[in-house]
């Protein structure tokens, strides 16, 4: 499957509604994100199960601040719905190939897990 654009109205859907989804926070006028584009492109056509998006910040700058995105291109991963991953900076080619490999190993049980057991701690804390 190739990118898809997401803008707000259909964010949180598309975030509930598939298994994994990584989303490329750009701009038109940012160097580093001309050349992202086409690598992310690329790693999302070996991907078919995965939904790619591409998130423009000038134009979404609800969602970009959502995220605090201070740099970009910045890329964020979610699995089941969780965020599992946010980096700045472009990824190359071979990088994000194995990033979405790992997340689609990654076992979202001890992830939750892990996300609860730092609630009760810091719910103690307080």
């Amino acid at each position: 499957m190739a990118t898809i654009d997401l803008t707000e109205p259909v964010f949180a859907e598309t975030i509930e509604n598939n298994n994994l989804v990584i989303l490329d926070f750009w701009a038109e006028w940012c160097g580093p994100c001309k050349a992202y584009g086409p690598v992310y492109e690329r790693v999302s056509e070996e991907f078919p199960d995965v939904v790619f998006g591409k998130i423009d910040t000038e134009d979404q700058q609800q969602l970009a601040g959502m995220f605090g995105i201070r740099s970009i291109p910045t890329t964020i991963v979610f699995k089941e719905g969780i965020g599992v991953f946010m980096q700045p900076g472009a990824l190359p080619e071979a990088s994000l190939r194995d990033l979405v490999n790992k997340i689609i190993e990654l076992d979202m049980d001890e992830v939750r897990a892990e996300i609860a057991a730092k609630e009760a701690e810091e719910g103690q804390d307080s």
